[in-house]
């Protein structure tokens, strides 16, 4: 089993460079893919309050625990904190319902899930008015900030961080007056289809690591069906020839371009198969040339632009990076 490498924060602690994703996992499914995970090696999960599947996965621990596959100290466990919850009032009370949920005293890493707020105590994760709009919050992520580095303090998570974050939101944070803790990761969109060099290396500047979301693209994004012309990844000829090179396939090839630009890459499937052979990345090295070919496939497509929030002054995506 291989051992996972591991990515030194800027505060010192430490996050393994491979974990599994659960973003659309279905319900009823995610806890037999995290216990498969664990089982054959993973040790590093990501999941989110608004993917409605912290207790399961928090079952799935549990289980794994008690079985004495792992001890809890093994693991590191990320969830996210939501968009209505950005009130400073309401930060700690969401820490404590996703802590309830995954049946734990404390996680590894809080992220702030977006920096747009939505309105707060509707009961609703989307709010939305009569006419079906997205109704937004004037709550500034630095003031939600502040509640996150409270929770460091109150021993609810180890590190924080934010995902979604563009570098102007990003240097915003960082140059707040009495900041206490930096965000360890950014946790974006990257894939070949999106390199995001410009923000990795304004982050890796700023001692923020990456974590790449969708590192195998999105191949049930609307794009893939209404235009021929616009391949999937795994049906990309350039990444085939790798795959045959090495005995590999696409998706392999592809987390390992992600994990030798030093990101960290958190790939989601609830297939027991597909999760034991996306680990099998650390016996073979691409050369610089093949990193190359497969940069080569960049399109700039975003495919989680998240649109509905575009209104918001805290939208990400209006600027280059």
């Amino acid at each position: 089993m291989a051992a996972v490498p591991v990515l030194k924060f800027s505060n010192g602690k430490s996050m393994p460079v491979f974990g599994l994703g659960t973003w659309q996992s279905p319900k009823g499914e995610v806890a037999e893919a995290v216990k498969a995970a664990i089982a054959c090696g993973y040790r590093h999960i990501d999941c989110a309050w608004a993917y409605g599947n912290e207790a399961e996965v928090g079952q799935a621990i549990k289980a794994k625990i008690d079985d004495g596959t792992v001890k809890r100290e093994d693991l590191f466990i990320t969830t996210k904190l939501w968009n209505t919850f950005h009130r400073p009032d309401l930060v700690e009370g969401a820490m404590k319902d996703s802590l309830e949920r995954l049946g734990l005293s404390y996680v590894d890493l809080y992220l702030m899930h977006w920096p747009v707020a939505f309105k707060e105590d509707t009961g609703e994760s989307m709010p939305k008015d009569a006419d079906g709009i997205l109704i937004l919050s004037d709550a500034d992520y630095l003031d939600t900030w502040k509640e996150m580095e409270l929770l460091v303090e109150k021993g609810f998570t180890k590190s924080i961080g934010v995902s979604n974050f563009n570098s102007e939101q990003l240097q915003r944070l960082l140059q707040t007056e009495g900041l206490k803790y930096a965000p360890v990761t950014n946790q974006v969109e990257v894939n070949p289809y999106i390199l995001n060099n410009k923000l990795i290396s304004f982050c890796r500047e700023k001692g923020i690591a990456i974590t790449a979301y969708s590192p195998l693209g999105s191949s049930d994004h609307p794009a893939f069906r209404s235009d021929a012309a616009f391949r999937r990844l795994f049906d990309e000829p350039s990444l085939q020839e790798l795959g045959k090179k090495y005995g590999k396939t696409v998706a392999q090839v592809v987390l390992r371009w992600g994990l030798q630009r030093d990101t960290i890459v958190i790939p989601k499937s609830v297939t027991p198969s597909r999760i034991k052979e996306n680990f099998q990345v650390f016996d073979f090295q691409l050369t610089e040339e093949e990193m190359n070919v497969v940069s080569a496939l960049d399109r700039n497509f975003r495919a989680c632009a998240f649109d509905v929030t575009s209104k918001s002054q805290y939208y990400p995506f209006h600027i280059e990076f």
